[in-house]
């Protein structure tokens, strides 16, 4: 979803990101990816905090992105393959102050340690349930639903290490260029997403590509 798009309606939204689901053509003849049309070379260096040897993944996004909520799957289905030289994280992305709650929302479930069973719930809650997890309130009266403890999760939610994260998260969009979610970001070197890849499956296949493109020229 791209920045302009954000005050559309989430259920055209949705239309649209079922329609980019289809791999054009040109990919299935073999057409290797092309800097500048399927992915971008960032002209500075983003941050990254892969361990030497590793090739970083970023994966930028929104939980109130109907786009995001679609290409969850998707991703999850490539990390089951994920190689060993490739160190992946997500990054929740803010395009305005509204998405701040959310952003604290993730960085506060990784905080407590319960970001692997509760962040599907995030999508679902929002894009099946049809609740608003707008603001801190209503985040964190969801979260206590979900069986995590009010004290705990407030304390985290307004902590200095979450603050820094969501800060942190910002400055890395802002490096990456991101234009819109989902979007990936590879070795702090490379950009692609759906709008440059033509579909996320295909820019999760540009991705590939990249990550063989930064593992070799790690090596030399």
């Amino acid at each position: 979803m791209l920045r302009r798009e954000f005050n559309r309606t989430a259920a055209h939204l949705a239309a649209l990101a079922g329609t980019a689901l289809l791999a054009p053509a040109v990919w299935a003849q073999g057409k290797a990816p092309v800097d500048g049309v399927d992915f971008l070379t960032l002209d500075k260096p983003a941050s990254t905090e892969a361990a030497a040897g590793k090739v970083e993944v970023v994966e930028f996004f929104w939980y109130s992105c109907p786009h995001c909520n679609i290409f969850e799957p998707q991703l999850e289905a490539w990390l089951e393959k994920l190689p060993k030289n490739v160190s992946f994280r997500r990054v929740p992305a803010m395009f305005r102050p509204s998405f701040e709650p959310q952003q604290r929302l993730f960085y506060t479930l990784e905080a407590m340690g319960k970001l692997p069973e509760v962040h599907k719930k995030v999508f679902n809650a929002i894009h099946n349930e049809k609740l608003t997890l707008d603001t801190a309130e209503q985040i964190t009266a969801w979260a206590v639903k979900q069986g995590l403890d009010r004290a705990k999760f407030t304390e985290a939610y307004a902590s200095f290490p979450v603050v820094t994260k969501v800060r942190r998260a910002t400055q890395l969009q802002e490096q990456y260029k991101v234009d819109g979610v989902p979007s990936l970001g590879v070795a702090g070197r490379y950009f692609t997403s759906g709008s440059l890849a033509g579909n996320m499956p295909r820019a999760l296949q540009v991705v590939d590509h990249l990550v063989a493109l930064a593992a070799k020229g790690a090596k030399t």
